[in-house]
């Protein structure tokens, strides 16, 4: 792989082994994207409603935009290696704090939400610039590839829980009792929450697997984020400079902010988070909704409880290997296109989701939404180093990463606000299916700007 590699000195580090490092790490940031097997966990034990739920998560995502911001411009100045581990650290803390203390809302938004997603998107944004600035040659290539370990988080950690006996017995009792629930809002009864309380022994389980994650994330991500560092001056593989790479130069933060390219990008990402993220925020239990559709006995939803876990488990590799693949073929067919073809494809998808009822056609569904949405992320970055320039493609990057904090916030409030009314989520889907409809014209308007000026 690197016989393409022209070396500046013989001290020049193996790009591929920056990136496989920056990938490690965002395999650990990514676990944030396993939050759907957390929600019916947390709802059951603390006595939380969905949109309770999806707040947390939606918050850890909306301080991802903020930290990404801050962290992108911290690496442009101080370079990527204290940025990623402080990140790292932080999103640790934030799972460990929220593990051990008290099971409120609001202990949970500000430990878990603030704390660990501010440090997620440190975590998140600079392995994306460095692996970026390494590969001018396969710059969609490198970056669907580093931010693909975002999306293997969530695939790993799935099979991590599924190991362990006391969240599988957790898991199933929260089934039922959000089960219950769900038929008493249908039904307009009230809900007898006692006799379906959760015991301590499955309470301890989430306060352990927490705890757990959060060392795991502080010492082996920092471990990992030792090796990131930027290309030396005049580095250059395969002919091709940094600096050729970006059109003899870059636009400057506040140059990029009065460029209207920079908020149709940021608003092609929006589009895109929204819609995905509404899903991946309440995967598992989207899933026994649909497969258990008709199904009344409280044992077989239980059962299929079970088969919901394993089956986000199996495609919530799709938000990986979409990162990976979207951003290969964007270099081929170009970023535009690969943007409207991500949107249709999804249009397709959320239309048809509702009468999905059998668990292949449901994880067809949710493979697609997911490779779509992981898609998004392994385009943007090389959008927006073409666009922009690479040499503050930190801070410029985090820019349109705030679409995603906002995102994160407006699409699991939707989830949970629709479920909590009707006691369904399938209410939420074809309003985004409008949404992705009409933001196809948003790639076809989007124009590249003249290169910047090598002075810039």
């Amino acid at each position: 792989m690197e016989g393409a590699f022209v070396a500046v000195t013989t001290a020049t580090p193996n790009r591929w082994a920056i990136a496989w490092a920056g990938v490690l790490v965002m395999i650990l940031a990514g676990t944030v994207y396993a939050w759907s097997n957390f929600t019916q966990p947390v709802i059951a034990s603390f006595g939380w409603s969905a949109t309770q739920a999806s707040l947390v998560f939606g918050l850890a995502i909306f301080f991802i935009g903020i930290g990404a911001v801050v962290g992108g411009r911290w690496q442009d100045k101080v370079g990527p290696r204290m940025v990623t581990i402080t990140g790292i650290v932080l999103w640790g803390i934030g799972n460990v704090l929220a593990g051990v203390g008290p099971h409120d809302v609001w202990w949970w938004d500000l430990t878990y939400g603030v704390i660990g997603g501010f440090g997620n998107g440190m975590a998140y944004i600079t392995p994306v610039a460095t692996v970026t600035k390494w590969f001018p040659d396969k710059r969609g290539l490198a970056s669907g590839m580093v931010v693909m370990g975002f999306g293997l988080g969530a695939f790993i950690y799935g099979f991590v829980l599924k190991a362990i006996p006391g969240w599988v017995a957790l898991s199933k009792d929260a089934a039922a009792y959000a089960d219950a629930k769900s038929a008493a809002v249908v039904a307009g009864t009230p809900f007898d929450a006692t006799a379906h309380a959760i015991n301590a022994s499955d309470i301890g389980a989430i306060t352990s697997v927490l705890l757990v994650s959060g060392i795991v994330y502080a010492v082996v991500g920092g471990l990992c984020a030792l090796l990131l560092q930027n290309p030396p001056a005049g580095y250059a593989v395969a002919g091709v400079t940094v600096a050729t790479a970006s059109h003899e130069g870059s636009y400057t933060p506040a140059q990029v902010l009065r460029m209207p390219q920079l908020y149709l990008l940021w608003l092609m990402l929006f589009v895109n988070v929204v819609a995905g993220i509404l899903i991946v925020s309440n995967a598992v239990p989207i899933i026994l909704e649909l497969i258990s559709k008709g199904v009344t006995d409280p044992a077989a939803i239980k059962a299929l409880s079970g088969t919901a876990i394993s089956s986000y488990a199996f495609v919530a590799i799709f938000n990986a290997l979409g990162r990976f693949f979207w951003g290969a073929v964007s270099d081929r067919v170009g970023r535009n296109m690969t943007m409207a073809l991500i949107y249709a494809c999804q249009v397709v998808i959320f239309f048809l989701l509702p009468n999905f009822h059998s668990v292949p056609l449901v994880l067809f569904a949710f493979a697609i939404i997911l490779a779509c949405y992981g898609g998004g992320f392994g385009t943007m970055p090389s959008f927006n180093a073409d666009y922009f320039g690479t040499k503050y493609l930190g801070q410029n990057y985090g820019y349109i990463i705030t679409a995603w904090g906002l995102g994160g916030l407006v699409g699991p409030f939707i989830a949970g606000a629709v479920k909590d009314k009707t006691g369904s989520f399938s209410g939420a889907l074809m309003p985004m299916a409008v949404l992705l409809l009409v933001a196809i014209v948003l790639p076809f308007i989007t124009k590249k700007p003249a290169p910047a000026p090598a002075t810039a």
